[in-house]
C-alpha cells in the first residue's frame, strides 16, 4: 500500500505554461511535463535564492522530499533545453 502524499504548498501559478525550442511548430515538438510543484521548488530555489531547508518548510515537505522534486525539475529542464524539447507546466 502506498503512503498518502502530504499536501504540499504552492504559492506561484505561472501565468505561461508552454515554453518551446523557436522556429520549431509545436506539432514537431516533444513535450516534457513539468509539474507546478517543480516550478515552485525551481522559484524557490533559484528566483528567491533560498536555501533547501527553507525551501523545503515553504512547501510543506521534508529536505530530502525537496531535494528530490528540485533533481526532477533540474532533470526534465536539462533534457528539454539538450534535446530541444517543448516544456509543459501541469497541476499535479
Amino acid at each position: 500500500m502506498v503512503r498518502p502524499r502530504i499536501c504540499r504548498r504552492i504559492r506561484f501559478r505561472p501565468g505561461v505554461t508552454y515554453f518551446k525550442p523557436q522556429g520549431i511548430p509545436m506539432r514537431n515538438l516533444e513535450v516534457i511535463e513539468l509539474t507546478v510543484e517543480e516550478a515552485e521548488a525551481l522559484r524557490l530555489k533559484n528566483v528567491k535564492g533560498l536555501d533547501q531547508n527553507k525551501c523545503a518548510e515553504k512547501m510543506n515537505t521534508s529536505q530530502s522530499t525537496f531535494q528530490r522534486i528540485l533533481s526532477s525539475a533540474y532533470r526534465k529542464i536539462s533534457k528539454a533545453l539538450i534535446e530541444g524539447k517543448a516544456i509543459k507546466i501541469i497541476e499535479d
